[in-house]
């Protein structure tokens, strides 16, 4: 089944590694096999890996971007993930990263990263960040 991604005018994504910019109109792309797509607000730049759970979402994303070199990535993770449930008492947010991980294990990094997204949401929360963008564009 076809990925469909529909761009806004300008908008940004990568693809398989390479950023690409949409034209000056809506446009709407057919995906017909499996690539890496990453939305421009779901890139985080390194000088943003500025939380907990942003060091977390961090590695996941490369791992996602650069699967080749997955395994640089991996420990990274792992002990950025000992050290946030280490200090996580909310039970909902311990299964998340547990099934995080279990992604991982699958090699499921997109589902993976999007499950991140949620630790992030939880921290902002917490701390009362407010909204939880990954990108300043």
């Amino acid at each position: 089944m076809p990925l469909k991604l529909s761009l806004k005018p300008g908008e940004k994504f990568v693809l398989n590694g390479a950023v690409v910019q949409n034209g000056d109109r809506r446009s709407v792309l057919l995906l017909q096999n499996k690539a890496s797509v990453l939305r421009e607000r779901d890139i985080m730049q390194e000088e943003d890996v500025n939380s907990p759970a942003r060091h977390l979402y961090f590695p996941v994303m490369m791992m996602y971007l650069d699967e080749a070199n997955a395994s640089r990535y991996h420990d990274e993770f792992v002990r950025r993930l000992a050290e946030f449930m280490s200090v996580i008492a909310n039970p909902q947010i311990m299964a998340e990263c547990v099934n995080i991980s279990k992604c991982l294990l699958e090699r499921e990094y997109y589902k993976a990263l999007m499950l991140c997204r949620k630790l992030i949401e939880y921290e902002d929360e917490r701390l009362g960040n407010g909204a939880s963008g990954l990108s300043a564009g």
